[in-house]
């Protein structure tokens, strides 16, 4: 089309005074859409959210006047680049995101663009249906999306092609006609011309497609148009990647649900083999058949053996019935091993490894990073294994490594790939493996994509599939519906080069000057950006979808600016310097970042480890340097000052706390939300308590049952309590306990503010300290879960020139996980209640809680604790300004589970925020796991060998 307006204050005049919709040519709103999931980047004038139809209508006639292309977008997880472009960004995900309709005895469902695959499976479950479709972004891909790439899923050789299951869709043109696109419809409820475009091309439709592959996404679908099937107009626009007309509704097909499920896990020698032996297990009619190898999956994964798998699902009437179809189809593969499960629970970790795999593929194990430029080609099934040995031996002639996985069944493989994609030479590298590969594939009779659509990435090469007279009729088709080019131009027809507006051109060529270290990305800071490729699990509405804690702030605005990628992807434009170009001094990214909790969620689960905590704290330091920082900093960043200073006097800072105006005056000055309480500090700091239980005792050290017991500041100065308790039960356990010579401090607060400087000079000080203890190589026991987390990553990532960081972080546990170590026989009391609470989010991230599990469970405290955040997340919920996100954190899953407790349950939360949280908007007391179990200690009648009360601590 021609060249758009340069006045883009102009064009978001007009889009205001048109649209009831936000419009945002923000800054920050640009930088959020510059990139999907995909290796390009292009940079928008604005985004619209419309509100409806006639919204939508609005910003293209604004558009069409002002010649500024239309770029429609659902959740932005493309991975071939049809998601990004350079004029108005559509967002269908703000408002029409509704399900309008499901209709049961017609097996339909109505919906908006916007609405999230899984909210569509969750409201057909409770009528025995689902949407057979289902991408492993299926948490957070759109319908939309899904129609515009024609997505697949896993599930596609038992229910088919998004295509396959669309009954008719809604859409309006650049040029504002309305069309509605009908299965068996009239062959003219098209564009004018378009029957005769079919006419006149009758033997080149019949001909030009390659047949016997369920996987042939690439191209417009122009055979579906032919009569004998049916002129179908709605599947022909599947698949057409924006560039025909915007989608507004859409009637879907469901289908019915097996009311029970079974996995059957199959291993082989290798890829190869188990592609092979894929497409002998179709006529077994199951309902998935899914393929990957070792290096995509993680240590202890407790798989058959082998060094790849094929996920074989089967469903039927009852357990028994789907379990015995699994069995007959592991009977008649021929593997090296395999299982058949059935437990939900268990089917789902399997699951998640495979759908993590688009992520996890994207970093090596060596630390290597690899890109999805040849993503998802599709073979005839019986080819698949012959194809992937030739795939290799390509990739070891270009010197490339990629490990493909996929929908073995239908011939479809993905496949991450560690291109160059920074220097020149690893572009044209890029370019001739493209080329080559895809010869590669026609040869084998396949398509160049299998499920995530052209875009820019292959777009150019679709002559090699399918000629250039088919290809030119691509252009003519698209015209007949665009004559204006204004809708995703650059995609599918008459494309950008498949190496053009790739996203890491823009990044600085050398490493910036940064605090942290970043060990696993080279000590790169823009390497640590590039970890987000835009898979989106952090955009998931439910926190199970997303991991079990990521991303907190995400679930409660539901902004793209508060999800781990929108804020990875605002620090990338940050350091392009091209649309956020004020630097560390970025006020876009600070906002991003205010709400990010700091959670560490992203670390674990995040499928690449984004570490959004650490990138904010990187941040915090660099922006504030040489300025005023946020009453908040001094305040709360730097507590454990303030806590010593005022542990003399805790009575009557206690009593101050207590009288209303005070307490306002401190909050305010401190920057505290007025609608917090301020927490009580303790009469007697733990320190003191723990130096006079000790007295002058000493003993000598008894290798393998003695730990240090670290004092860290909140259990120090404002819950002791917990500190007593762990120190009563390691004694009743036979263990020794060594106290820390001296003050310490994990730098926890001043990290989380960024305050980086000061961080360092107080963990250099506590190496210092610690450096005696640390030639006794026993564990460190550190009852507060964050601090631990801090002393286990940010200490050897901020000092990791200093030896002892990594022998200090080594030696961290947990109070359960040092137990288990120290003290394998001891057996505790058993309590037998129920429990309720929290995991602290950084005690999943960084540290696990499998022995905290196994500890409750010998102790007969049965149930689990809540995933997620709590919302406190140490200084964030006290911040003023943050009070409603935090509330809405704990709403999340800690909350509703406290109130839905059973009367007798335990409420268990190691960590001091979660349990203030609890105290402050619930009125309930949690406790720490030590001091429940050193209660039931106290009320044992009796005390076995290892429990003689007058055992002391070893040294002081």
């Amino acid at each position: 089309m021609a060249e758009h307006t340069r006045d883009t204050g102009e064009l978001a005049r007009a889009l205001r005074a048109a649209v009831g919709g936000e419009v945002d040519f923000s800054p920050a709103a640009r930088a959020l859409t510059t990139m999907d999931a995909s290796n390009y980047r292009r940079v928008p004038a604005g985004v619209v959210a419309p509100r409806d139809a006639d919204d939508v209508a609005a910003v293209l006639e604004v558009c069409r006047h002002h010649g500024v292309p239309v770029v429609p977008r659902g959740a932005g997880t493309s991975i071939a680049g049809q998601a990004t472009g350079t004029g108005v960004v559509l967002d269908f995900t703000r408002h029409m995101n509704k399900i309008l309709d499901v209709t049961p005895e017609e097996r339909t469902a109505r919906v908006q663009p916007g609405v999230v695959q899984a909210r569509l499976q969750d409201a057909a479950r409770p009528h025995g249906l689902l949407f057979g479709p289902d991408p492993s972004t299926h948490s957070r891909c759109t319908l939309g999306g899904m129609i515009g790439n024609n997505a697949c899923g896993s599930h596609s050789v038992a229910w088919g092609t998004t295509a396959d299951n669309v009954h008719a869709l809604s859409v309006l043109t650049y040029a504002g006609t309305r069309h509605r696109l009908a299965r068996g419809g009239p062959p003219d409820s098209g564009p004018a011309g378009l029957t005769d475009l079919v006419d006149r091309n009758l033997a080149l439709l019949r001909t030009g497609y390659p047949e016997g592959l369920p996987r042939r996404i690439s191209g417009y679908a122009l055979d579906a148009l032919l009569p004998e099937k049916g002129a179908d107009l709605a599947r022909a626009f599947c698949g057409s990647e924006g560039t025909l007309a915007v989608l507004t509704e859409a009637t879907v097909r469901l289908v019915a649900a097996p009311a029970a499920r079974a996995l059957a896990v199959i291993g082989h020698p290798d890829e190869s083999a188990a592609a092979e032996a894929a497409a002998g297990l179709l006529p077994y009619a199951p309902l998935t058949v899914e393929g990957m190898a070792e290096d995509l999956v993680p240590a202890g994964h407790g798989l058959p053996r082998g060094g790849a798998w094929l996920f074989v699902e089967t469903g039927g009437d009852s357990p028994a019935q789907a379990r015995d179809r699994a069995e007959r189809i592991l009977r008649a593969a021929d593997a090296l091993d395999g299982t058949v499960v059935d437990d939900p629970a268990a089917v789902r970790a399997l699951w998640r490894l495979r759908e993590d795999a688009s992520g996890t593929a994207t970093r090596r194990a060596d630390g290597g990073e690899a890109w999805p430029g040849w993503e998802d080609c599709a073979v005839p099934p019986a080819r698949l294994g012959a194809y992937l040995r030739d795939f290799r031996a390509l990739l070891a002639q270009h010197g490339l490594r990629g490990t493909p996985y996929g929908h073995f069944g239908d011939g479809c493989v993905h496949v991450r790939i560690d291109f160059d994609l920074l220097s020149k030479d690893g572009v044209r590298r890029f370019r001739a493996f493209s080329e080559q590969v895809a010869a590669l594939v026609v040869a084998h009779g396949g398509s160049l994509s299998g499920e995530h659509g052209d875009g820019q990435a292959r777009a150019e090469l679709l002559p090699k599939m399918y000629g250039d007279e088919l290809v030119g009729l691509f252009g003519r088709f698209k015209d007949l519906w665009d004559p204006a080019g204004g809708m995703n131009p650059g995609m599918l027809v008459r494309p950008d080069p498949l190496d053009a507006n790739l996203r890491f051109a823009v990044l600085p060529a050398r490493p910036v000057d940064v605090a942290f270290g970043y060990p696993q990305d080279g000590g790169d800071f823009a390497g640590a950006v590039r970890r987000c490729v835009g898979v989106a699990k952090c955009r998931t509405e439910d926190a199970a979808a997303g991991g079990g804690v990521m991303c907190p702030s995400y679930r409660v605005t539901g902004e793209e600016q508060h999800s781990t990628r929108g804020r990875a992807r605002l620090l990338h434009e940050m350091l392009a310097g091209e649309i956020v170009t004020d630097g560390w001094r970025s006020t876009e990214v600070r906002d991003a970042l205010d709400l990010c909790l700091s959670c560490k969620g992203c670390r674990s689960d995040c499928p690449v480890g984004v570490d959004m905590a650490t990138y904010k704290a990187e941040f915090l330091h660099h922006h504030y340097a040489g300025r005023r920082r946020p009453a908040a900093h001094y305040a709360m960043g730097r507590l454990p000052r303030w806590l010593r200073a005022a542990a003399p006097l805790a009575p009557l800072v206690n009593a101050a706390a207590r009288v209303r105006l005070l307490a306002a005056l401190a909050k305010r000055l401190a920057g505290v939300a007025p609608e917090r309480d301020l927490p009580r500090l303790a009469p007697e700091t733990f320190r003191r308590w723990l130096r006079d239980h000790m007295g002058d005792r000493a003993e000598v050290l008894e290798q393998g049952r003695t730990a240090v017991l670290w004092p860290d500041t909140f259990t120090d100065h404002l819950s002791p309590s917990a500190g007593r308790a762990a120190v009563r039960v390691m004694e009743a356990a036979g263990i020794g306990i060594v106290l820390p010579p001296g003050r310490v401090c994990c730098g926890l607060t001043y990290v989380s503010t960024g305050q980086l400087d000061l961080a360092r000079k107080v963990m250099r000080h506590t190496l210092d300290v610690v450096e005696p203890l640390l030639d006794l190589d026993v564990p460190v026991v550190v009852l507060e879960p964050s601090c631990a987390a801090t002393l286990r990553t940010d200490l050897p990532e901020l000092l990791g020139d200093d030896p002892r960081t990594a022998r200090l972080a080594g030696s961290v546990r947990t109070f359960a996980q040092a137990v288990e170590e120290c003290a394998p026989d001891w057996e505790p009391p058993v309590i037998g209640r129920p429990v309720a609470g929290q995991t602290h989010c950084h005690q999943h991230a960084v540290l696990g809680d499998a022995a905290e599990r196994r500890l409750r469970e010998r102790a007969g405290l049965h149930g689990a604790l809540s995933g997620g955040c709590c919302g406190l997340a140490g200084n964030f919920g006290f911040e003023k300004g943050h009070y409603e996100v935090s509330v809405a954190c704990a709403e999340e899953q800690l909350l509703p589970a406290v109130r839905a407790a059973a009367s007798g349950t335990e409420l268990l939360a190691d960590g001091f925020s979660c349990r203030t949280q609890l105290e402050q908007l619930a009125g309930r007391r949690a406790r720490h796991l030590a001091e429940v179990l050193a209660e039931a200690l106290d009320e044992r009648p009796g005390r076995g060998r290892d429990e003689r009360p007058d055992r002391g601590p070893v040294t002081k």
